[in-house]
């Protein structure tokens, strides 16, 4: 499988150079509180406890963590929710920019703004949506390790399909089998760079270069919108 977004991998290596730019504790945070939501026990919670994962490997201060978990839990005015937007971008690719937003109206509107800058086009729910299937995906870091043997060990400890992105394997799961493959892998000595649910898109298209550069900028673009948390594409 090739379907998860290339995007998502500029996006992991990108985070982890640029880990503490100031925008980076406080999306995280709006993901732990909507993750709260369903309980505030991360022990309960493998959604939670798998963001708070994420939240310490970039030293996000355990003050920061428990005040999020307390918005999620009633603690707190905000009300955060999840919004799923579905668009077309250059060369036809399609886009779905997962939010978290205080006001979905207004995310929305915005959201359609830096699309009509950039190429981009906002659709209709479900247009975009079914080109792309529920995934866990787990990134390790194979630089000096032989492929096949880490391939072999992501395969026994559970991996539904794998992919190299460069240095790279992502491992793929079902939703429902992402904790216990983790588990596995770090049993195996394997060191995980990142964990999430992500959308992977079913079946992959090639941009050509005029495109692939519009593309980007619009990619850019959204992801410097404080609402999105994540892009997905099929490209």
């Amino acid at each position: 499988m090739s379907g998860h977004s290339h995007w998502a991998t500029i996006k992991h290596k990108k985070g982890a150079a640029d880990a503490k730019r100031s925008n980076q504790f406080a999306r995280i945070a709006k993901e732990i509180t909507v993750a709260a939501k369903s309980g505030a026990d991360p022990e309960a919670n493998p959604r939670l406890r798998t963001i708070i994962e994420k939240a310490r490997d970039i030293n996000m201060p355990t003050d920061n963590i428990e005040r999020a978990i307390k918005r999620g839990t009633g603690d707190g005015e905000q009300q955060l929710e999840e919004l799923l937007v579905e668009a077309y971008g250059p060369g036809g690719m399609a886009l779905l920019i997962a939010c978290i937003t205080d006001n979905k109206n207004r995310t929305l509107g915005e959201i359609k703004q830096v699309l009509s800058r950039n190429n981009g086009k906002f659709v209709e729910g479900g247009a975009v949506q079914w080109m792309f299937e529920r995934k866990g995906v787990l990134i390790a870091n194979g630089e000096g390790k032989p492929k096949e043997e880490l391939e072999l060990m992501a395969i026994e400890a559970g991996a539904q399909d794998i992919s190299w992105q460069d240095s790279y394997l992502e491992i793929y799961t079902t939703p429902e089998q992402m904790e216990q493959t983790k588990l596995r892998i770090k049993e195996q000595g394997i060191a995980l760079e990142s964990v999430a649910l992500d959308w992977v898109a079913k079946e992959t298209i090639a941009l050509s270069p005029e495109d692939k550069e519009k593309a980007e900028k619009l990619l850019e673009a959204l992801d410097n919108y404080d609402d999105v948390q994540d892009l997905y594409s099929n490209t």
